[in-house]
């Protein structure tokens, strides 16, 4: 990511695989500046990795590079995983039931039971969540705008990634099933040629029968090698780079690909 500043500006990045896959990082993705500055790492209030540093004025670019290990059999698929009744949810699930900045589930609770409602719980009703926003937004970069929440999505009907993230987390929760936003690296490994630009990518994971499921309203299937970077209520939590300043960004290239088998 390289950015242009008129002046010395204060930034945040999250930019390092989350902790859940550090075991898997063939060598350390340290976050490399140039030009360099002192970096002072901290775990935020959900335990993502983050940055702290001082970005000079004119050219700054932020870089990070490593090889992560996959299993490689794609997204776990977990078809008899059950809700679990509010009384009985783990106390740190339960922020993940409330509304957010972009997730307003007091204006999208009568649709979402009215969508869904009719749906046997469990497994089931989350892929059908999924599988409504996926058929209902229309995709494009054209149609990206920060301040689009999931009510706007839902009347919009377009957006990226992070949008059909939003409105499937919404719906979600207004079916009291915790749900957060994810956001990270996501392959095009097993799938046809020609790939699109890389890029960085939302998801959602979903708490169902004891444990966190990841769901992908926006591709709507399995993918190998999805790497988590951090997780939040919504994007508001975990924006990539958070800048306190005038900037502009002048070149932005993810890329993940295959890497080949050392025996």
């Amino acid at each position: 990511m390289t950015y242009e500043f008129p002046q010395p500006t204060p930034v945040i990045a999250t930019l390092n695989v989350h902790a859940s896959r550090f075991s898997d990082l063939e060598r350390p993705d340290h976050l490399i500046t140039s030009p360099a500055v002192p970096l002072d790492g901290y775990r935020d209030s959900f335990g993502n990795w983050c940055n702290r540093m001082v970005a000079p004025a004119g050219r700054f670019t932020l870089k990070t590079d490593t090889i992560v290990r996959d299993h490689g059999s794609g997204d776990t698929q977990k078809s008899d995983a059950q809700e679990i009744a509010v009384e009985k949810l783990p106390s740190d699930s339960l922020l993940f039931l409330l509304g957010s900045r972009y997730c307003e589930t007091d204006r999208l609770s009568s649709i979402a039971w009215d969508l869904f409602g009719h749906v046997p719980p469990g497994w089931g009703r989350v892929q059908a969540v999924c599988d409504y926003v996926h058929d209902r937004i229309t995709f494009g970069y054209e149609h990206a705008r920060p301040t689009r929440t999931a009510v706007d999505v839902f009347e919009e009907q377009q957006g990226v990634c992070r949008d059909y993230a939003h409105l499937a987390i919404a719906f979600c929760r207004c079916l009291n099933i915790p749900t957060r936003y994810c956001n990270g690296y996501v392959s095009d490994i097993g799938l046809p040629l020609p790939h699109a630009p890389g890029d960085f990518a939302a998801w959602i994971e979903v708490y169902l029968g004891g444990r966190w499921h990841t769901f992908d309203p926006r591709n709507n299937s399995s993918r190998i090698g999805r790497i988590l970077i951090a997780y939040g209520r919504d994007a508001a939590d975990v924006p990539l780079t958070l800048t306190f300043g005038a900037n502009t960004l002048t070149g932005f290239r993810v890329t993940t690909e295959e890497a080949p088998i050392i025996s």
